[in-house]
């Protein structure tokens, strides 16, 4: 009889932050009982991911496995840990679990994709208990940027896992609950066999600060500008949404919230009672009418997502509202490493409009969700594991908090996605690894990140695409020379000649060179095209663009 085990297994989100998928099991080697903590995506780049939509983790293994899937758990609202679940749910039937608020999103994104909303359950936070196969699962309330979210306290046989999830150590977090030491302590009491941790900001050497210590920096800048002011913040951290509300009114503004987002995700927290008293706002339309100095607007677009109302506003106009010089932007948030591009536009933009932008450099007007080197040392001390999983994070991350881990005596062990560990014995052991991936949805349609539509999509983006028609009678005898279209392609060569003149000339000559084997054989003849295009492309342009070859055949 095989010898159960306890396996911890990320699919996304460890050696790279965001599209988080992290799945435990217990049982023996191969019928483990399984459960899935977060079922995140990741957002696209136009430089590596054109034209798609969002990016899963590939899934593929655990749907292979549905059928010892026992429970999904979701630890937070955020997009990088909920916003798949709308989209693969049906592939893996499970029960979800999550707290009211996370609750919320989620059955609108099952909604959203006609999953049902019924498979959603909302648990209260610990000492509530769920039951999955060999499981107890509790929720364990800790502070980040957005609303109840939780940690999981995950009992199996072989020990206790504590899942932080994403955390800060905020005994004022202004929205939601705080870091409570005394409840980690009663946790940590029975012996924690693995903590999974939170990498995010490990190289931060600082301690961090409460978002209470915000609210007074918004309000002395707000008080001290002229004209109108518009503020950006992440929509899910309605913490500082709220900060930043009570800021413009104790300067006497008007506040105006702009974009869905934030509305949104502002309706759902007083509809689920975390905000009971966030301050009055006007709509757009009545925001047309106050005196600019008296007006502030709260907009979507921290991270210069071209279609927010932060990029609309840089662009001109917003739903009637503009920026004038002697108004001030101000960015509440700290920019996500990748996005740099979209938010230095915006504040180009709004700097040759004369408006003075604030942004996070001084460290006064943001911080951080995620708990900084101080924190997370804290964190191994109080629960004191056996060992410690480093996840959520870049590669470097993961070396570095399995660094600090073992720097006070306790095992761990870089993990990226795929690799599954064996956490039954007192260090943790590679027991196998997983072919993991990507998959992008890519308009309505599902791909894999091999696929290879990505990639030509890339190559014709990078070299530009070049079309050749050639039609052939039965004899075989070309029917008339072949003919090209050009797309992405400058229209004049190093010749001096019209590039599709040059390019249809050289065709020409090699098909009228090609004997008739070579006619009959349309993958011989399509290659050889194909060939010639390239060849006389790059020595017009410097450049091998992507061909396709269309050949037609009389018969």
């Amino acid at each position: 009889m095989s010898t159960a085990r306890l396996i911890y297994l990320p699919l996304g989100g460890a050696g790279e932050i965001g599209m988080n998928a992290y799945v435990y099991g217990y049982g023996p080697k191969g019928k483990e009982r399984l459960i899935l903590v977060d079922i995140g995506v990741t957002f696209p780049d136009m430089d590596s991911t054109p034209g798609v939509d969002l990016i899963f983790p590939d899934m593929r293994w655990l749907e292979e496995n549905a059928d010892r899937l026992e429970a999904i758990f979701i630890t937070h609202a955020h997009e990088d840990h909920v916003g798949g679940v709308g989209h693969l749910w049906n592939k893996l039937k499970a029960p979800v679990y999550a707290r009211a608020f996370t609750a919320y999103h989620a059955r609108h994104k099952m909604n959203d994709h006609g999953a049902p909303e019924d498979e959603i359950h909302t648990v209260s936070a610990y000492p509530e208990v769920v039951k999955a196969g060999p499981f107890d699962v509790s929720f364990l309330p800790v502070s980040h940027s957005i609303p109840e979210s939780g940690g999981l306290v995950i009992d199996s046989p072989a020990g206790r896992v504590v899942h932080t999830g994403d955390f800060k150590l905020d005994e004022t977090p202004v929205v939601g609950e705080a870091f409570d030491p005394e409840l980690w302590a009663k946790i940590a009491e029975p012996g924690v066999k693995a903590l999974v941790c939170d990498s995010t900001n490990v190289f931060s050497l600082n301690e961090g600060r409460s978002e209470s210590t915000v609210g007074p920096e918004l309000k002395g800048l707000i008080q001290d500008s002229s004209g109108m002011v518009v503020a950006t913040t992440f929509a899910s951290n309605v913490a500082r949404v709220q900060s930043l509300a009570q800021a413009g009114r104790a300067a006497g503004r008007s506040v105006c919230l702009l974009g869905r987002a934030m509305r949104r995700m502002i309706e759902a927290s007083v509809k689920v009672g975390i905000i009971p008293d966030f301050p009055t706002t006007i709509s757009v339309e009545d925001a047309r009418e106050v005196p600019r100095e008296n007006l502030m607007l709260i907009v979507t677009g921290s991270q210069g997502e071209r279609r927010a109302a932060s990029a609309q506003l840089a662009r001109g106009k917003y739903l009637g509202l503009s920026m004038k010089e002697g108004d001030t932007f101000l960015f509440s948030s700290k920019t996500i490493p990748g996005n740099e591009r979209g938010v230095i536009s915006i504040i180009n933009a709004y700097s040759e409009m004369g408006v003075d932008v604030v942004d996070d450099s001084s460290g006064r007007y943001h911080v951080s969700g995620h708990a900084n080197r101080p924190e997370l040392e804290r964190a191994h001390d109080i629960f004191n594991p056996e060992m410690v999983i480093p996840m959520h994070g870049e590669h470097r991350h993961l070396r570095q908090h399995a660094k600090v881990a073992e720097a006070k005596g306790r095992a761990s062990i870089v993990a990226v996605n795929g690799t599954m560990l064996d956490l039954t014995g007192s260090k943790p052991k590679v027991a196998d690894y997983i072919e993991t991936g990507r998959t992008y949805l890519d308009g309505s349609v599902k791909i894999g990140a091999l696929d290879g539509v990505v990639r030509d999509r890339i190559r014709m983006a990078l070299n530009g695409h070049i079309v050749v028609t050639l039609i052939v009678d039965d004899e075989p005898e070309p029917l008339g020379d072949p003919w090209v279209e050009i797309k992405g392609l400058t229209e004049m060569g190093r010749s001096g000649a019209a590039l599709v003149d040059v390019l249809e000339e050289d065709l020409s000559q090699v098909v009228n060179r090609m004997n008739a084997k070579t006619l009959r054989d349309d993958e011989k003849l399509e290659d050889a095209l194909r060939r010639t295009a390239r060849k006389s492309a790059s020595d017009e342009l410097g450049r091998k663009p992507e061909v396709t070859v269309i050949v037609s055949r009389l018969s």
